[in-house]
């Protein structure tokens, strides 16, 4: 019986500067796992279910290539002409399309991909990424910390306002809108940018310390445009957009549109596509697509906390945004991030002052730590709630226990106590 041929599977190929996806595949027959492979290959780059007449020798060379199969991982190379540089939604319609619907796969997962020099040095990236922030907002090496405005829709203006200003009296660094506030009849978008940056103008006056306001943008693209506009015109230091649910086209119109804004990327529906281990995209992807267009901050989970998430791959998605070179693992690809800065990582879900060490001991201080009910559910108040956060981060900055420095910090004590 003659041995089937698989055109697209090519297990002696050498990629040199391809785009490189890592995908974890169930075939929908376990004795059909190439031909499942192949297909994927096929369907991603130059082929169809037939062959077709209109083909032509020249495009083979442009075929997608799996050089790799180990267990339930493929690894497949893309020739970087099959793309557009400075296109993520054109490659995302190629290694993330069709082939999730395919019958010939039960399940699929991108697990994880890497850029050709080419394509990386068609993105701006970040425009001020860690050390950016860091100098715009005049903390050197503390975790920076934040606030979400809480309950996250409801509010009118002035009690989002007064909110935001006790947070940052308190000692947040940050006070973000919440995913879902855009300009409701409650609380208006403008109205509220306005209201809310004059007091961060009072917080930083009062404190002597940095604040920023992290309105949400997110809207259909021109008015989130017309929203960035108007942020910048204020005297804004940053925007918010829900990164997914905006789109990447929309991501990258805001990045692209060079507003001196820093772009925070909240990843509201992520879970949709990376919670099931065996469908979908992983969260380290959209992170990496985060940092090609060019976000400052990105939401990437806890490890701890109300939100699903193994802290050990949160790691990994923190390595991936922060080093400038990552090397290739057994279940990871390599990456050169070449001129590409590295992005902020935000931590927020259900946290609160006792979560502090935790996150500090295995993530470290180039962090964002953002804590909504853990600031304003404190029983003493939000000012309370925000100087027991920055307690809890001077403590672990100054290697004592939370208990111990609760001790002379009553804000911290309360906490703790309150949040056993």
């Amino acid at each position: 019986m003659t041995k089937e041929k698989f055109e697209f599977i090519n297990l002696k190929y050498k990629p040199k500067d391809d785009l490189i996806c890592l995908l974890k595949m169930k075939p929908a027959n376990p004795k059909e796992f190439q031909k499942a492979a192949n297909a994927v290959a096929l369907e991603s780059s130059i082929g169809t279910w037939t062959k077709v007449g209109t083909s032509k020798r020249y495009v083979n060379k442009l075929g997608a290539r799996v050089f790799s199969i180990r267990g339930d991982y493929i690894k497949i190379a893309y020739p970087k002409e099959l793309f557009e540089p400075d296109n993520v939604p054109n490659i995302f319609s190629s290694i993330a399309g069709n082939i999730f619907g395919m019958k010939a796969v039960k399940s699929l997962r991108l697990e994880d991909v890497s850029f050709p020099k080419s394509i990386v040095n068609s993105f701006e990236g970040p425009r001020y990424g860690i050390l950016g922030i860091r100098k715009m907002m005049k903390v050197k090496t503390r975790p920076l910390v934040g606030t979400i405005i809480k309950p996250k829709l409801g509010l009118i203006t002035k009690d989002h306002a007064e909110s935001a200003y006790e947070s940052w009296l308190g000692g947040c660094d940050f006070v973000k809108d919440d995913e879902n506030l855009a300009s409701q009849k409650f609380n208006d978008f403008e109205h509220r940018l306005a209201k809310t940056l004059e007091k961060a103008d009072l917080a930083e006056s009062e404190t002597g310390e940095k604040k920023a306001y992290l309105v949400n943008v997110t809207a259909e693209t021109k008015e989130m445009m017309k929203r960035a506009q108007l942020a910048e015109n204020l005297g804004s230091k940053y925007v918010m957009i829900d990164m997914l649910t905006a789109g990447w086209a929309a991501l990258q119109t805001l990045r692209e549109a060079n507003f001196k804004l820093a772009i925070h990327a909240h990843r509201a529906m992520h879970a949709a596509f990376d919670r099931n281990p065996d469908q979908g995209i992983n969260m380290m992807v959209l992170a990496d697509f985060a940092r090609l267009i060019g976000v400052d901050q990105i939401h990437i989970g806890t490890g701890i906390g109300k939100l699903e998430g193994d802290i050990n791959d949160i790691k990994e998605i923190e390595e991936e945004i922060e080093k400038n070179s990552v090397k290739a693992t057994k279940l990871r690809l390599s990456q050169k991030w070449v001129k590409i800065k590295p992005v902020f990582a935000v931590c927020s879900g259900g946290l609160h002052p006792g979560h502090v060490p935790f996150l500090m001991k295995h993530l470290g201080k180039d962090i964002i730590i953002q804590a909504g009910g853990g600031v304003h559910g404190h029983p003493s108040g939000t000012i309370a709630g925000a100087e027991a956060m920055r307690q809890a981060v001077d403590a672990t900055m100054k290697k004592q226990t939370i208990k111990e420095y609760s001790k002379n910090h009553k804000e911290l004590k309360e906490a703790i106590e309150f949040w056993k």
